[in-house]
């Protein structure tokens, strides 16, 4: 059986709830400058979350209910525009202090740091996103303890094609069984299960009721966990539930409570 070596976060949903309060508004500001009457609301995202990447969410909007919008020549310029403005709406939201970390996780990583087990990030938001969100939340350096942060565009697909995940652990020179993947979403975990990464899933507000079949765990939050909880759900055999020797981690077996993060 493999050591935990290292922990690799998605991060909108997974490390903050960044999707209803934070890209979706800053996706409505960004529309609104650029003289657009599109307003997705908390539902309307909620669908548009199934598309991953904002560009690639933007498009698939406008295909659908701007087609003449979406048929321009200059579309590709217009997306990348819109993107660009959506990110600078919500850097200053973080910067703000309105997407703080959810809970249990700024100490997780803090007790990762301190055992010497590995950290790196495997999302699709951009690079500049995710930094802003670890200094806001952790501190001006935080962004460097993570030793690989696989962000945005430096690989072609996105969730759910596992190649991040393989982009990332290309980089830290370890073997997906060595690594545990904490994803929020099913498109995070199928990105992760087909890298070969075992994968714990904490549900975000978008994203209970999908299907994590293959999760080694799915939980509500973080809040009671430990290290030690996830180097024992990295090591667990994964018995169905309705199996007589089936034990809930002690994760589960805590979620009734809540911790401070």
């Amino acid at each position: 059986m493999n050591r935990l070596h290292a922990l690799i976060f998605d991060v909108d949903g997974t490390l903050a709830e960044t999707e209803r309060d934070g890209h979706r508004p800053a996706f409505n500001a960004a529309f609104a400058e650029a003289g657009l009457d599109w307003n997705w609301d908390e539902a309307l995202y909620g669908d548009l979350l199934d598309i991953t990447g904002g560009k690639e969410r933007i498009s698939h909007f406008a295909a659908r209910h701007a087609p003449d919008i979406a048929g321009d020549p200059d579309f590709a310029v217009l997306v990348r525009q819109l993107h660009r403005a959506k990110t600078a709406h919500y850097l200053r939201l973080v910067d703000q202090g309105c997407l703080p970390l959810r809970p249990g996780i700024a100490r997780l990583i803090d007790e990762a740091r301190q055992a010497g087990i590995r950290l790196a990030i495997a999302t699709t938001t951009s690079p500049a996103n995710v930094e802003a969100l670890l200094r806001a939340s952790l501190g001006p350096d935080a962004a460097s303890w993570f030793e690989v942060i696989g962000a945005g565009d430096v690989v072609p697909a996105k969730k759910p094609a596992p190649d991040i995940y393989r982009w990332v652990l290309d980089r830290l020179e370890l073997p997906a069984a060595a690594c545990l993947a904490i994803e929020d979403s099913e498109n995070g975990l199928k990105a992760a299960l087909t890298a070969g990464v075992p994968c714990l899933v904490t549900t975000s507000e978008y994203t209970e009721g999908q299907d994590f079949t293959g999760a080694k765990e799915v939980v509500n939050d973080l809040g009671r966990a430990s290290l030690a909880d996830l180097v024992a759900i990295h090591g667990l055999i994964r018995i169905p539930a309705e199996h007589p020797q089936y034990q809930k981690t002690p994760v589960l077996a805590r979620q009734a409570g809540h911790d401070t993060p």
